[in-house]
């Protein structure tokens, strides 16, 4: 598949270290780039971003602003598809441009005079666009909506039907969604449905350690104080997430939370440290996680148990991405969390000893 693209794409992927196409990106590639509405279920990790991407950029005229537009629910990952997107879309000549509420409208004003190819944002800042008429939907071919099941929550999806309804009748809609909790009413006529959402990643392993409540932190502060170690902690509740940076960070503990209160700027400076192994702990809630793709992390904590099999995919996904190993470990401080647990996965228990984890 991927000889058939562009050289400097194909260089990228040797670069990459790509050899052959996810189950989705091979599968999504032809109805994609032949104008067909699609819905596709793959889940978190499959590669699902250059699964839309590669065949959509490859559809677009350059210097022929607006063609095509990309929607997702909130600024982490309308920011992520924004930096994909500009390495792929660039080396072949064509402009994406990012529209996030709580930037500067004026400057983004500015940036669309410059004719941008690919608008890429959050339902709310592109509707003011429209509605300001800086947005021509008129000259939009393809809206892809990527987690279409979060796009479908109340706060969203008033502002996603205005958006799909200024657009001209032949246009293409493609959604895209890790479960496969979506439902159909919501799709245009002749949607296509992929859905490969009972892939497993058999790349990450799954593991609990058992623990007392009260003795959760301390493992936490032990983990963080491994050489090099790196792991995105996972917590049910704000409260439980804001006590535990408190503690952690009075114990001297490199661990930093990713609050949504926290502005983009700085989110962008917390990410980059963790990425760079600066930080050991990154905190957050599963609402804060979604979009978070942080290339090799090899681990993913859960404070505790989620509260669904949804959440803990989801968690799991952001490790083991597109074929690299990871693993996830989970807190369990009762017999009935472990029983939950098991639902969701195949866990080995655990306990940790000299830094290292052993296997009961």
């Amino acid at each position: 598949m991927y000889q058939n693209f562009p050289t400097i794409w194909q260089e990228k992927f040797n670069s990459l270290g790509f050899s052959e196409p996810t189950p989705i990106q091979e599968q999504a590639f032809e109805p994609i780039f032949s104008g067909e509405n699609l819905l596709g279920i793959s889940p978190t990790g499959t590669g699902k971003t250059l699964a839309y991407l590669l065949p959509a950029l490859q559809k677009l005229a350059p210097k022929k602003s607006q063609q095509l537009l990309i929607l997702a629910p909130n600024t982490e990952l309308a920011g992520q598809i924004f930096e994909v997107t500009k390495e792929w879309a660039e080396p072949i000549g064509l402009t994406a441009q990012l529209f996030l509420s709580g930037s500067s409208q004026k400057r983004q004003i500015e940036r669309l005079k410059k004719g941008p190819e690919i608008l890429i944002g959050t339902p709310g800042r592109i509707f003011e666009l429209i509605k300001l008429k800086k947005i021509k939907m008129m000259n939009v071919n393809t809206i892809i909506l990527d987690e279409f099941d979060e796009l479908l929550s109340d706060s969203q999806y008033h502002f996603v039907k205005n958006i799909t309804t200024h657009v001209p009748r032949d246009h293409q809609m493609v959604y895209i969604s890790a479960t496969n909790k979506v439902d159909t009413a919501h799709l245009v006529e002749n949607t296509v449905i992929l859905d490969l959402s009972n892939q497993t990643l058999d790349t990450i392993s799954h593991f609990y350690i058992p623990v007392d409540k009260r003795d959760r932190l301390e493992l936490l502060r032990k983990f963080s104080n491994i050489p090099d170690f790196r792991g995105l902690v996972f917590f049910n509740s704000l409260s439980d997430l804001g006590a535990a940076e408190e503690r952690l960070q009075f114990a001297g503990s490199s661990a930093i939370s990713l609050a949504s209160d926290v502005n983009v700027k700085f989110r962008k400076v917390i990410l980059e440290k963790f990425k760079n192994h600066d930080i050991s702990l990154l905190l957050g809630t599963d609402l804060v996680a979604r979009g978070i793709d942080i290339d090799n992390l090899e681990i993913v904590i859960n404070f505790e148990v989620p509260r669904d099999k949804e959440a803990y995919t989801h968690r799991s996904g952001r490790t083991g991405r597109m074929g690299k190993t990871g693993s996830v470990i989970t807190f369990v401080t009762h017999p009935e969390d472990l029983k939950k647990l098991k639902k969701f996965a195949k866990a080995t228990e655990v306990y940790l000893k000299n830094q290292q984890l052993h296997r009961k």
